[in-house]
């Protein structure tokens, strides 16, 4: 048996066929839906990049306990476990956290792994001298990764060049390589279609439209602020690098085809989270509240033991079943600290695994559902505290914990997932304002769009339930139940 998870970064739920768009170029996508089951109610866990990576390795929300940050001396992680279990497991990704700070004991896990340079800012190409960049939409100033952003693209002069193109020409010799063995999983992972929407010319080409404007393909993480034509624009940009990613899973797709690998080989295709481009009037993710677009993702899965394709699921299903699911595949002892459910009988039959998910970002709203509503629980006081780091492993995004931080650490008592060990408890703030903090509460089924927060006591009393039985379960810190005015039980 084998298993192959083909992972895009920042992948639209709603700009994807399969999910009812009309007007993106995404033929591979809706051909993957023909040969898959498709999940309706998948949803993110902890946000974003690096903490999404987290949970999907340990299957357990991160969010609750941390902000972003490495894999733990305490966590189990999936790939680990196969390769302790007798699974080969390999990495290709051009997704550049991984070799930052905050991400860098995540590759490491596996048996190999290939890491392709150039995405974003990723500090690559040395140059002292300035890059020529054109005169753009505002939002993102003059920094270290827009500079450094610009001296990588004039390295990418042909599609073959880009990272992306690279990413999956890797995992697509991985397999040839290794298509008569057994027992290996291939994590091809790429960071499109994350912004910058930078892509070659023939997959802008697929959505003509009329911009005379500034050079827009990167929007900011703030409210919309630009013209709706420079709006507009931008979801073409995004779209167009949306249409380069369903080219290179088309590849994947011809090779399962070629080799006949259907017959013994778990797909899995799956993202970390959407992006918010221009709705509810907001750019991006993370300092924003976590709307559909961000929160509700696609999911699509092939598991041979079955065959079921072709089918739709609606159970409600989170970035922490992977590992489980995996694990479960490959016959592998899943670790009693998992929270995620393997999803053999979902996919069979849309058993359901849970009620209601959690999901959010450390110190912004504590969100969950129930696959109808949405509930977003904001902070009960207005300096959004008590709020502390669990980690044994303090580093942020691109940096480590500065002494300043760490000086008023203390130890903390042990989790029940740590192993006994005590954590370092480190004051911290969240990622959002405190005016993106106000609860919230939707209906999906008369508002699918989120435009009117209702009022509705008993769901509300309902959703908050849930919400402490779940911090329960995932042994979350009483803090957070006295940040958010939860009574815990």
């Amino acid at each position: 048996m084998k298993a192959i998870m083909v992972m895009f970064d920042t992948l639209n739920r709603r700009m994807l066929p399969p999910y009812g768009c009309d007007w993106t170029h995404a033929p591979n996508f809706a051909r993957l839906a023909e040969r898959t089951v498709v999940f309706d109610n998948s949803y993110v866990g902890s946000m974003p990049c690096m903490p999404a990576r987290r949970e999907l390795m340990t299957g357990r929300h991160n969010f609750l306990h941390r902000s972003w940050g490495p894999l733990e001396p305490f966590d189990d992680a999936m790939p680990e476990l196969l390769r302790q279990q007798g699974v080969y497991t390999h990495l290709v990704t051009d997704h550049q956290h991984y070799w930052e700070d905050g991400g860098a004991t995540y590759h490491t896990r596996y048996n190999t792994f290939e890491l392709i340079r150039g995405q974003e800012g990723d500090p690559w190409i040395g140059q002292v001298r300035d890059p020529k960049a054109p005169e753009t939409v505002g939002g993102h100033s003059w920094g270290s990764i827009v500079r450094q952003d610009w001296i990588n693209r004039q390295q990418l002069e042909r599609e073959e060049d880009f990272p992306q193109a690279q990413t999956f020409a890797r995992g697509l010799e991985f397999i040839r390589r290794n298509r008569e063995e057994d027992r290996w999983f291939l994590q091809l992972e790429t960071f499109d279609p994350h912004e910058p929407f930078h892509t070659p010319q023939k997959y802008k080409d697929l959505y003509p439209h009329e911009y005379s404007g500034k050079h827009f393909d990167w929007p900011p993480y703030k409210r919309v602020s630009q013209t709706p034509e420079e709006v507009s624009h931008v979801r073409y940009e995004y779209a167009a690098l949306l249409s380069m990613c369903d080219a290179y899973l088309g590849k994947v797709l011809d090779l399962m085809d070629e080799l006949d690998l259907w017959k013994d080989t778990m797909l899995i295709v799956n993202t970390d989270h959407g992006f918010l481009l221009g709705e509810h009037d907001w750019w991006a993710k993370c300092v924003q509240p976590f709307y559909n677009e961000v929160a509700h993702t696609p999911l699509f899965i092939w598991d041979p033991r079955c065959g079921k394709k072709g089918e739709r699921r609606g159970s409600l299903v989170q970035t922490i079943d992977m590992a489980p699911t995996l694990l479960e595949f490959f016959g592998a002892d899943i670790p009693q600290d998992m929270r995620g459910r393997a999803l053999k009988d979902t996919i069979v039959s849309d058993e359901p695994v849970r009620e209601a998910a959690v999901f959010g970002i450390h110190g912004g709203h504590i969100n969950c559902t129930d696959g109808r509503y949405v509930y977003m629980r904001g902070p009960v006081s207005e300096d959004n505290k008590p709020l502390y780091n669990y980690t044994l492993m303090p580093t942020h995004m691109r940096g480590r914990f500065s002494p300043d931080e760490l000086r008023q650490a203390e130890l903390a008592e042990p989790f029940d997932f740590t192993k006994g060990l005590r954590t370092l408890k480190i004051a911290g703030t969240g990622a959002h304002g405190p005016s993106q903090l106000g609860t919230m509460l939707f209906d999906l089924a008369s508002d699918s769009l989120q435009l009117a927060p209702i009022q509705d006591a008993d769901v509300e009393q309902r959703m908050l339930g849930h919400i402490a039985s779940l911090l329960r379960d995932n042994d979350a810190p009483p803090e957070q139940y006295v940040r958010m005015g939860i009574e815990r039980l």
